[in-house]
């Protein structure tokens, strides 16, 4: 399977980080050079389109992640490959990683994305779920999962991203994992579990060997509260929580849909829970 993966031409040691990934499990993959937002003053000038469930315009960084990814959906959506896998350049595979992408044969034939990758969040996946080979197996996603450090896209699934954001306005994880925001409602997502790779924050909590180079813009556009702390909810509102909660587990149950942490293995180790998570990051 084509890889391609989204390396900034000022990092270097990130490069040598993915290539020794690669390396590993035996799979070469071609690098695609990424936006940077620090050589284009202009991104700060794009014409932004606001959402009303988003509503704010996306940091320069935002937008330099998106293009580098359309870059991707462009390079895809003129190949001949059916099925391309994208990568960005934190990641760390799974020991079994190779085998799966040295044949594409194991993704379902209606997958329009299949998200690789694990961010260790609750996520909403099908109970039933298709064997993939070597331990894996491929299940439908149904609701939120951001973060786009390791998917595969289809060809057609690739110009439609494409098309959907000619207009800039949702970061590029809302784009592919966000209900909400998906070009077409209903389209087909596919989560591997156990994960094919994760980000290497989530593997070495609190290292800054590879820090992100989006989230310190991104932190600014989740406020929770005075001082950072989330205000305290009443006992009533607490129990109503809870209620809606089990009724929505209750009925996603009836459709065959859990939610459940996509796990990933790592170092002989099956990980579903780090203890340090932080919000979603891309490039």
């Amino acid at each position: 399977m084509r890889c391609l993966v989204i390396n900034l031409d000022r990092s270097p040691d990130r490069l040598a980080h993915v290539s020794a990934e690669f390396d590993r499990i035996g799979i070469a993959f071609e690098r695609v050079a990424a936006v940077d937002a620090l050589r284009r003053p202009d991104l700060s000038q794009m014409p932004m389109r606001i959402e009303a469930s988003l509503p704010w315009r996306l940091a320069d960084t935002e937008i330099a992640c998106l293009l580098s990814h359309r870059a991707c959906w462009s390079m895809i959506a003129v190949g001949d490959d059916t099925h391309v896998a994208i990568f960005e350049d934190d990641i760390v595979f799974a020991t079994k990683a190779g085998p799966l992408l040295a044949d594409g044969g194991w993704i379902p034939a209606d997958a329009g994305i299949v998200k690789l990758e694990t961010a260790f969040r609750r996520a909403l996946v099908g109970l039933l779920g298709i064997g993939a080979g070597h331990g894996f197996s491929a299940t439908r996603l149904h609701g939120l999962h951001l973060g786009c450090a390791g998917y595969i896209v289809s060809k057609q699934t690739a110009v439609a991203l494409i098309d959907a954001t000619r207009e800039i306005g949702i970061p590029a994880d809302h784009v592919l994992f966000d209900p909400e925001f998906q070009p077409r409602p209903g389209w087909s997502i596919y989560q591997l579990s156990p994960a094919l790779c994760a980000q290497l924050q989530y593997l070495e909590p609190g290292a800054d060997r590879l820090p992100s180079l989006i989230q310190p813009d991104r932190e600014t556009r989740y406020p929770v509260g005075a001082e950072g702390k989330r205000p305290r909810r009443s006992t009533a509102a607490r129990v109503k929580r809870e209620i809606g909660r089990l009724l929505r587990q209750l009925e996603e149950l009836r459709r065959l849909r859990r939610p459940s942490f996509v796990p990933f293995d790592h170092n002989g180790k099956r990980i579903r829970r780090p203890h340090t998570q932080r919000r979603e990051n891309t490039l």
